[in-house]
């Protein structure tokens, strides 16, 4: 069936091809000037395995005429195209946060932006391996470039199709259980405290409810063996300045790092230097927890304390105090309770 003038064509290319159906339609004329005569200038819309999905396209083009050029432009040219602009616009750390995102689309980097259809997120959210914020990041990324795509007419309004994405249902296989210690891992530990001196930190962090950073940003001036506490002088919060109390249980590990070597703060590296975050999680935690065959994150031991305090019946307001806690204290709380290091001490023993 010939089809109307000005309406584009559809013809079948000799030769043995998977698309052999080439589209064409013409997009002015010009004359040629060697001959004088006028000739169409055509533009190629695509090659398509059959004349129907050729006929298709071209509905398609001339129900919503595109630029075909544009169309070619695959992903891994979008995120190029977007970053070089937006990355003059953001903080370093939202850029890490962009490019760690961006490593998880490799599948999707050599697809035409056109041809990606909502399964191909999908897919690539649901075999990440990776947990909910990491996800959110990825699917922002996908936001901005979606986005920017459609407003330089790459995609069309309705290709847009990142909020669909589901990233709920997906979630890491390798994801370790946010929870406190058990009473059996808690035993585990101490059964392996003289395996390694770095084994006796966990349980100073179990029984003292500070955070890592804040013990091992301890210095030992801020240490008094001969009360049993020591002074937090940095911290997330305001309340999380404040004096902990040493376990009976650790107080001889405390006195052990205590008089270890001359190294300021109170724990340190085998080499007697001070320690970084990073340092001890990837030499000391990971590994001696996997020895134990126990999954946990270091901020699992704040929790740890403050169940075990909890189950010990210690008041909330004393729990608050030894952790650091501020945000459901009341101000009667904050105002009028006056706890001495003694009644702290006498709280963190009944665990």
């Amino acid at each position: 069936m010939r089809l109307p003038n000005g309406y584009g064509s559809v013809k079948k290319l000799s030769g043995n091809r998977r698309n052999p159906w080439i589209v064409t339609k013409t997009n002015g004329w010009e004359i040629n000037p060697d001959t004088g005569k006028t000739i169409q200038k055509k533009i190629i819309i695509g090659y398509y395995p059959s004349r129907q999905a050729g006929l298709q396209a071209l509905a398609e083009y001339n129900a919503n005429p595109y630029d075909v050029n544009a169309v070619k432009i695959t992903f891994a040219e979008v995120y190029n195209r977007w970053s070089e602009k937006k990355y003059k616009e953001v903080s370093e750390s939202n850029i890490k946060g962009y490019k760690a995102a961006y490593k998880l689309c490799s599948s999707l980097e050599n697809m035409r932006m056109i041809d990606i259809k909502l399964s191909h997120l999908q897919n690539v959210v649901d075999n990440s391996g990776k947990n909910t914020p990491t996800l959110r990041k990825l699917k922002v990324l996908w936001g901005q470039m979606f986005e920017y795509a459609v407003i330089n007419e790459i995609i069309t309004k309705d290709k847009n199709i990142v909020e669909y994405v589901d990233i709920k249902a997906a979630g890491n296989p390798n994801k370790i259980d946010r929870s406190p210690f058990t009473d059996d891992e808690i035993q585990k530990i101490w059964n392996n405290v003289d395996f390694n001196e770095y084994m006796t930190v966990i349980l100073m962090l179990i029984y003292s409810g500070v955070r890592v950073s804040e013990l091992l940003e301890l210095k030992k001036s801020d240490v008094h063996l001969d009360e049993k506490w020591f002074n937090i002088r940095h911290a997330k919060t305001q309340a999380g300045i404040r004096a902990v109390p040493i376990a009976d249980k650790t107080f001889k590990f405390f006195e052990y790092w205590y008089n270890k070597n001359n190294c300021e703060y109170l724990l340190s590296t085998p080499d007697g230097a001070h320690f970084e975050y990073r340092n001890y999680y990837d030499s000391y935690w990971k590994p001696l927890l996997h020895e134990l065959n126990i999954k946990h994150r270091p901020h699992d031991t704040r929790h740890t304390c403050i169940s075990l305090l909890a189950a010990a019946k210690v008041y909330q307001t004393t729990i608050k105090k030894i952790v650091g806690h501020s945000g459901t204290q009341t101000l009667t709380e904050r105002v009028y309770t006056h706890l001495d290091i003694q009644e702290l001490l006498d709280a963190i023993n009944l665990i």
